[in-house]
C-alpha cells in the first residue's frame, strides 16, 4: 500500500539534508587537508612554539613547587635563568664553538671524501650516494691555468689573446655585475631574516603561550561544542600534562647526553669534542633517528684522529646510546610516553618524508598528542563493554 504524499515529504528532506551535510564535510575536509599540506611549515613553526610555552609552563610549575609565588613572576626567573645559562654558554665557549664549527665542517667534508674514495676502490659504486654537494663545497685547484689550450703532441699550450678595448667596462657589463650583487646580497639576507625570524616567532609564541596559559586553554574549550565541552577538557588537559612530563624528562636526557659524550670524547682526545657534544645533545631531541645522525657525525669526525680514535669513538656512541635507552629514558619517561619503537621510527619517516625536518624533529610530540586522544576514545569504548557485562 502506498504511503501518503505528506508522509514522503519528511523522509526526503532528511535524506536531502543528510547528503548536504555529508557533502558540506567531505569539502570542508578536503580544503583542511590541502591547507594543511601547503602551509605546513607554518603550522609546525606555531607548533614549535607551542611546545616552547609548554615547556616554560612546566619549569614555571616545577619552581612554584619550591619557592611558591605568583605565576608571571615565576616565568621571568625561569626566563633569566634560561638567559643567563644561554648567555654564559656563549660568552664562555662562544670562541671555541664558532672555531670547532667551522674546523669540525671541514673534517667532515674530508672524511665524507675519503669515504668515497676508499669504497670507489673496492669496486662500490658510489653514483646512488648523493656526494656532489659535499664535492661542489671543497676548495678547487686554482693553480691551473683555464685560459691555456692543450694541443696533442709535443707542442707546448698556447694562451689565447685577450683583446684590448678599453679598460672600462661596458654598461652591460657594469648592469649585469650589480644585477647580480644585488640578487646574491637579497638571497643572503632573506635566508638570514627568515631564519631569525623563525627564531622569534618561536619564541614570542612561547612567551604568550606560558604567560597566559588559561586565556589559551578557555579559547580552545570555547571553540567545542557545548555537549563536548566536557570530554574536550579531559583530552587537553591530558595533552597538556603528557606534553610537560615528556618536555622535561627531555631536556634531562639531552643535558646528559650532550655532557657525556663532550667528557667522553675529550678524555679519547678528540679535536672539536665541545661542539660534538652540544650538537649530540640537540639531536637528542629527535629520539632514534637523531642518536643515529649523532652517533655518525662523531665516528666521521673522530676518524680523522686514527681508527683508534674512530673505534673509541664508536664504543662511546653505544654507551651513550645504551645510556640514553636502557636508563635514562625508562627512568624519565616511563608515565610520559609508552610507543613502540618501531611504531615511532616508522611515524618519524614518514613525517620526514612528507614534510622534511620539521616533521622528522615533531613527530614525536605529535604521535604522544594523538595517543592521548586515541587512549581517551578507547577508555569510552571499554565503559559501554563493561557495564553491559556487569
Amino acid at each position: 500500500m502506498p504511503l501518503p504524499a505528506d508522509t514522503n515529504v519528511p523522509s526526503r528532506s532528511d535524506l536531502a539534508w543528510a547528503v548536504s551535510v555529508g557533502g558540506v564535510t567531505t569539502v570542508a575536509f578536503t580544503i583542511l587537508v590541502v591547507f594543511a599540506w601547503y602551509f605546513s611549515a607554518t603550522l609546525f613553526l606555531i607548533f614549535a612554539g607551542i611546545l616552547l610555552g609548554v615547556a616554560l609552563n612546566a619549569l614555571t610549575q616545577l619552581l612554584g613547587r619550591v619557592m611558591g609565588g605568583p605565576q608571571p613572576l615565576r616565568l621571568v626567573l625561569v626566563c633569566l635563568l634560561l638567559a643567563s645559562m644561554l648567555g654564559g654558554l656563549l660568552y664562555l665557549g662562544g670562541a671555541t664553538i664558532a672555531s670547532q664549527a667551522k674546523t669540525l665542517s671541514g673534517t667532515l667534508k674530508s672524511q665524507v671524501v675519503n669515504v668515497k674514495t676508499y669504497l670507489e676502490q673496492h669496486g662500490v659504486d658510489t653514483s646512488y650516494f648523493d656526494f656532489n654537494a659535499i664535492l661542489s663545497d671543497l676548495p678547487k685547484d686554482e693553480t691551473k691555468d683555464t685560459t691555456a689550450t692543450e694541443i696533442p703532441g709535443n707542442i707546448a699550450p698556447t694562451t689565447a689573446p685577450i683583446p684590448r678595448t678599453s679598460n672600462l667596462p661596458s654598461a652591460g657589463t657594469i648592469a649585469s655585475s650589480g644585477g647580480a650583487i644585488v640578487t646574491q646580497t637579497l638571497k643572503i639576507l632573506l635566508g638570514t631574516v627568515g631564519a631569525v625570524g623563525n627564531f622569534f616567532i618561536v619564541l614570542f609564541l612561547g612567551l604568550a603561550f606560558a604567560a597566559q596559559p588559561s586565556v589559551y586553554r578557555k579559547g580552545l574549550l570555547h571553540l567545542t561544542p557545548r555537549k563536548h565541552r566536557e570530554q574536550a577538557t579531559i583530552i587537553v588537559d591530558r595533552i597538556s600534562d603528557t606534553l610537560q612530563r615528556w618536555l622535561i624528562a627531555q631536556m634531562i636526557t639531552m643535558v646528559a647526553v650532550g655532557s657525556v659524550t663532550w667528557l667522553g670524547l675529550k678524555l679519547i682526545g678528540i679535536p672539536s669534542s665541545f661542539i660534538l657534544g652540544v650538537q649530540a645533545g640537540l639531536l637528542a631531541f629527535i629520539p632514534t633517528v637523531g642518536a643515529i645522525l649523532g652517533g655518525l657525525i662523531v665516528v666521521l669526525a673522530s676518524l680523522a684522529s686514527g681508527w683508534v680514535a674512530g673505534a673509541s669513538a664508536f664504543v662511546l656512541f653505544m654507551a651513550v646510546h645504551a645510556l640514553e635507552s636502557y636508563i635514562l629514558t625508562p627512568i624519565l619517561q616511563r608515565q610520559a610516553l609508552d610507543i613502540p619503537p618501531a611504531t615511532l621510527f616508522a611515524f618519524q619517516i614518514t613525517l620526514g618524508v612528507v614534510f622534511g625536518v620539521w616533521g622528522l624533529a615533531l613527530a614525536l610530540p605529535v604521535m604522544a598528542i594523538g595517543k592521548v586522544v586515541i587512549d581517551y576514545l578507547r577508555e569510552d569504548d571499554d565503559v559501554p563493554a563493561q557495564e553491559a557485562k556487569a
